[in-house]
């Protein structure tokens, strides 16, 4: 065999670099299994005494610790193809063609390009010339081997994990709050702590009802959620850690705090070199196990959970299920369903006077493919009513309610205080333990003692931290209700329309109780606006309105004033129709008191006739009329006006007046009116 490999090298190859490839396929590989990369690194003699220089043997290892199904991440085979390619390499080596590649492609790829630049490959048990037919063909078989071959140990694995999880007794990592037990059987975490704060996590969940509502409670308690550390020197330890809106909501998915086991929840897909996660629904799981061991909560309870997961996630879905209750005055939110496409109407608000003012709009298949909107139906009238009818249908069982919320609040608050003092707890049991290690050194081993003693002080800090934290929260903790607030709140219950018209009352309160009753509310607008509300547990009840204004009819002026106004005018001017309106107590449309400019303006837009056109319909004359028609200066009819000669009516608030003529005003006939002859004027 060797005089045979001495035939295949050329003077050419010679000249060229001998390159050796070394890879394991895992880290873990790389640990354990080093006599196989021993092995590999030999490999480098056997180029030297097939007549290469020792400073020629060019040692390629990057990839230790790669998989070698595909070329994508392996630096440093592109290297070698690279290197291949360019005409520098004279042989190839590698311990078998399994550590050059377990993929065909990149092995008959690896093929061609030395067929092409005249490079040798030497395995473990012999050379070969990709040029030569026999040789590339043993070669591809090879290859062909050490795929399949990979496919029957990743077979053969996979099997063993897939049958394995079907009995539920894969051992899987798992989430805080469980561990195993030395049997290998999942039991909750020992922790007290840790068990104290996975319940309220959820308990908090079921009462505010979204994951950002429960991470806006951890944050205003002062209070963190564990976690284990999973790899390192530090391994296995719990340590806390701020609670985040992407932790909460892989807590609250997570099927194992239902005490189920699953596996086969997501699925892996190399595409092009990335790697995408996929998850499943829940009829494509591999396995799912009800009761594999204890949880957190029942089954029942965590697809309430999703359910409720499912209703905030508005961004998901052609039609916006209902949300959480968030800030805003609209007191169906996520409620409201269209009466004519059936979808779930959206919210847009707008304001008026300084208030802001609901509306519910379906436009969902208007965003999509800008047609008209089915309906906007402005929604203060709508809140109004259901605010109305609520209070006729609840209050006979405010009492119970209002004791079941007192309940809740105390206990929520004693187990708060609980995980504070645990938290205290955990680091003062950290901060003993690190004294013990301190003591039990020998005080003469600095280099250790010094470690130690540095460890024990950060302890203390730590320890010291929590404490003022735990003082400082106990200081501005709910502690309970005092005797008389105890009665004044039942006083209060007694009553609901008190506490729903309350100042107090925000509007996500008002919105949750609102959620306790109703399901959803259709709303259809036709002549008169119909209401179907469905209520949780199925009962339907109809509620008719009168069909609600357009923004445009809530701004017009009251008809009666309109009226009011055209009767004014006959008499009087603008300024003083305004005076007898706001004496009256009337408003503008837009709720303004009136005056001059509002009365013209309103009047204008009514198509009512002004003082001025009133009084020119009765063949009234302006002042330069008046003044042409008797002869005379302007300023002498208004003297006359004003002496009480000339009959006028103003028609303005500056006095500005229309008059009256007749042969009565004719200059020879107004008493002591003298005349010059050369000047035809008039003197009084």
């Amino acid at each position: 065999m060797l005089e045979s490999n001495h035939q295949k090298i050329q003077a050419e190859h010679l000249k060229r670099n001998a390159y050796l490839y070394i890879r394991q396929s895992t880290i873990k590989q790389v640990i354990n299994n080093q006599e196989s990369t021993k092995r590999q690194y030999a490999l480098r003699e056997r180029a030297v005494a097939l007549g290469w220089a020792l400073e020629n043997v060019v040692i390629i290892d990057d990839d230790l610790g790669k998989s070698g199904a595909e070329s994508v991440t392996r630096d440093g085979f592109q290297r070698l193809s690279a290197e291949v390619s360019m005409g520098r390499a004279g042989i190839v080596i590698g311990l078998e063609v399994s550590r050059l590649a377990r993929n065909n492609a990149d092995w008959h790829r690896l093929l061609e390009i030395c067929a092409l630049t005249r490079t040798l490959i030497l395995d473990e048990d012999g050379m070969y010339d990709p040029a030569n037919f026999n040789d590339r063909l043993l070669l591809g078989l090879k290859g062909a081997m050490s795929e399949a071959e990979l496919h029957v140990i990743r077979a053969r694995l996979q099997g063993g994990i897939l049958n394995k999880a079907s009995r539920g007794e894969l051992h899987v990592p798992l989430p805080i709050g469980f561990v195993y037990d030395i049997l290998g059987k999942v039991q909750l975490d020992p922790d007290l702590q840790v068990q104290k704060t996975m319940r309220f996590f959820f308990t908090t969940f079921q009462r505010v009802g979204s994951a950002c509502g429960v991470v806006k409670v951890f944050i205003r308690e002062g209070l963190k959620i564990p976690q284990r550390i999973r790899k390192g020197p530090n391994k296995g330890e719990i340590v806390e850690m701020p609670l985040t809106h992407s932790r909460a909501l892989q807590t609250l998915h997570n099927p194992r705090y239902a005490g189920a086991f699953v596996y086969g929840r997501r699925r892996t897909n190399h595409i092009l070199g990335s790697t995408k996660i996929q998850n499943l629904l829940r009829e494509d799981w591999h396995t799912l196990i009800f009761n594999a061991h204890r949880g957190y909560l029942s089954w029942e309870e965590y697809e309430n959970n999703q359910k409720k997961l499912r209703e905030n996630a508005q961004a998901n879905g052609a039609d916006r299920r209902k949300s959480s209750p968030r800030e805003g005055p609209a007191l169906l939110q996520g409620l409201v369903v269209c009466g004519v496409c059936g979808r779930r109407m959206t919210i847009r608000y707008h304001r008026r006077q300084g208030k802001l003012l609901p509306t519910y709009v379906c436009q969902v298949e208007g965003i999509k493919t800008g047609v008209r909107i089915c309906q906007s139906i402005p929604g203060q009238a709508i809140d109004q009513t259901i605010g109305d009818h609520l209070i006729e249908l609840v209050s006979p069982q405010i009492l119970e309610v209002a004791l079941t919320v007192q309940k809740e609040l105390n206990s929520q608050e004693e187990v708060v205080s609980q995980l504070r003092k645990q938290h205290v707890e955990r680091a003062k049991y950290e901060a003993d333990l690190a004294k013990r290690r301190y003591m039990q050194i020998d005080p003469e081993n600095r280099l250790v003692a010094s470690t130690l003693e540095g460890d024990w002080n950060n302890k203390l800090k730590m320890l010291d931290v929590a404490q003022q934290e735990f003082e400082q929260e106990e200081k501005q903790t709910y502690q309970g209700l005092t005797d008389k607030e105890r009665e004044d709140i039942l006083a209060l219950s007694k009553d609901f329309y008190l506490l729903w018209r309350d100042e107090g009352t925000t509007d996500v309160e008002r919105k949750k109780i609102v959620r306790l009753l109703i399901e959803d509310v259709t709303l259809s607008r036709h002549t008169t606006l119909l209401m179907q509300i469905r209520y949780k547990g199925g009962k339907t009840e109809e509620l008719s309105l009168s069909k609600p204004l357009r923004a445009w009819e809530q701004t017009q002026t009251d008809p009666k004033a309109l009226e009011e106004i055209n009767v004014l005018l006959d008499h009087h001017v603008t300024e003083e129709v305004a005076q007898i309106l706001n004496k009256q107590g009337k408003k503008t449309g837009f709720g303004l008191p009136f005056n001059g400019r509002l009365v013209t303006a309103i009047a204008k837009r009514n198509g009512i006739k002004s003082r001025y056109e009133r009084l020119r319909s009765q063949g009234l004359f302006t002042l330069s009329e008046m003044a042409q028609k008797l002869q005379v200066d302007p300023m002498t009819v208004k003297k006359w006006h004003r002496a009480g000669l000339i009959e006028g009516f103003p028609y303005s608030f500056k006095n500005e007046c229309l008059y009256v003529y007749s042969q009565n005003n004719t200059p020879a006939k107004m008493p002591g009116v003298r005349f010059s002859k050369r000047k035809q004027s008039a003197h009084v």
